[in-house]
């Protein structure tokens, strides 16, 4: 397991750089790949631009064939009001979230949030090889 702390901006690239690593020793396509750490790097840039930092892990589950990744993401914000809605497509906050959590969700093969105010957002996305 790998854990990157999100504190500041330059913690995302780290956090892409798991993400690539990971997806790397699992044996992902170049499509796959780029799909995650896409994810990944929207995520962990949410948690230190809007949620107050936190930190992200990488864990590899599962055999041959198939293997994959498991992201997840906490961070100590105030928590999403409206999840549903932070998902949809035509969310904004008036402040840029570049592809945000409605464009990772549509990247990975599972994406699960649960966020509430006394305990921030958690965000777990799962990638497989193919």
């Amino acid at each position: 397991m790998t854990t990157v702390t999100l504190a500041k901006s330059q913690d995302v690239a780290f956090a892409r750089q798991a993400a690539m690593k990971a997806m790397g020793e699992i044996g992902a396509s170049a499509v796959k790949r780029t799909k995650f750490v896409t994810a990944v790097s929207e995520i962990a840039r949410n948690a230190v631009n809007y949620g107050r930092g936190g930190r992200i892990t990488f864990e590899i589950v599962g055999l041959g064939a198939n293997r994959r990744v498991i992201a997840q993401c906490s961070d100590r914000g105030p928590g999403i009001e409206d999840v549903d809605l932070a998902l949809s497509d035509g969310y904004s906050t008036g402040k840029s979230l570049g592809l945000g959590l409605g464009g990772a969700k549509r990247l990975v093969d599972r994406f699960d949030i649960t966020s509430s105010s006394s305990t921030g957002t958690i965000v777990t996305l799962e990638c497989g090889q193919r």
